[in-house]
């Protein structure tokens, strides 16, 4: 396969290429600078919306990763603008792109996420349940139509609504283990919202299913069976790493730290089932959270170790 891939140095975006490659396939970088003459690279420049539409003739498939980080940083208005516009802007860029095209892609695979569903409490959430209200839930929304002139293409559109990824080289759990080992972990709020998460590990391995499965398209949950509260997830990271966790964060110290961001991020539930992964069959490389923080813990010593 010849594989275009955009965000390829953020943590989805590494541990994918450096999978597909070991696969044998052809992974091409699309990056925001100038390319290196005979590199597997094409630039673009989504805030400009320029993008070297010549070099994008041929590919098999596409996985758009690209967008800026929802969790550096408080959430001033010049910030949620970057959110949103390097998402739906630079999917519009890319995908008009795609619909110029003489030989397109068969496929594209654009990142989403969760918080497409906003803060729904217990409530279980389908690809098929309604959107939330909030900013994210907004930019999520807009993000997903962006894909439609790929659509409009003929090209296979999956849309990847990824949960908390667990990996110790980035995201959420990596910014948790340094307090959790220090003894000094706990839940957040009252620890009743749901986190809905995979591995990363799984992310790659249904990622290389959605390429090759042309049943798979629209919304997909890119998480696990098995969403667990706040409180449970607090506990069950406390035994991975052996350490007590006794020391709860209240909301409103979350909300002074962080503003806006807490309540999305950190005190929003989403319960997410991922009813279309499991419909194709997905067998999960770690679907429960206790096995999962073991594995991911496991790399990260065995890494180090080697190092």
């Amino acid at each position: 396969m010849k594989i275009l891939v955009s965000g390829s140095h953020g943590l989805v975006g590494r541990a994918l290429v450096r999978s597909l490659t070991n696969d044998g396939s052809e992974v091409i970088r699309l990056v925001r600078r100038e390319r290196v003459f005979g590199s597997p690279e094409v630039s673009w420049d989504p805030k400009r919306g320029t993008i070297d539409g010549k070099q994008l003739e041929g590919l098999t498939a596409v996985v758009h990763l690209a967008g800026e980080s929802i969790a550096e940083g408080r959430w001033t208005d010049e910030k949620k603008r970057r959110i949103r516009d390097s998402r739906v802007k630079g999917t519009q860029v890319l995908c008009e792109a795609l619909r110029g095209l003489s030989h397109p892609p068969k496929v594209l695979l654009c990142a989403s996420a969760v918080g497409f569903y906003g803060d729904r409490g217990d409530d279980l959430l389908t690809e098929t349940s309604e959107p939330g209200n909030d900013f994210l839930a907004d930019v999520c929304v807009a993000w997903e139509n962006a894909t439609a002139p790929a659509k409009e293409k003929g090209i296979r559109v999956a849309n990847l609504r990824f949960g908390i990824i667990l990996s110790a080289k980035g995201g959420a759990l990596a910014k948790m283990l340094t307090p959790f080992r220090l003894g000094i972990g706990g839940r957040v709020g009252d620890g009743k919202q749901w986190m809905s998460w995979i591995t990363l590990d799984d992310v790659v391995a249904a990622i290389k299913l959605i390429l090759t499965d042309e049943s798979l398209s629209g919304p997909i949950n890119m998480v696990t069976p098995n969403p667990v509260t706040n409180s449970q997830f607090t506990e069950k990271l406390g035994e991975a790493v052996s350490r007590p966790t006794l020391l709860p964060i209240p909301a409103f110290g979350v909300r002074l730290a962080f503003g806006e961001m807490a309540d999305a991020l950190l005190l929003s539930s989403q319960r997410v089932e991922p009813v279309r992964l499991k419909g194709a069959g997905y067998q999960y490389l770690e679907p429960e959270l206790t096995g999962a923080l073991h594995r991911v813990l496991r790399k990260e010593s065995s890494k180090a170790h080697a190092g």
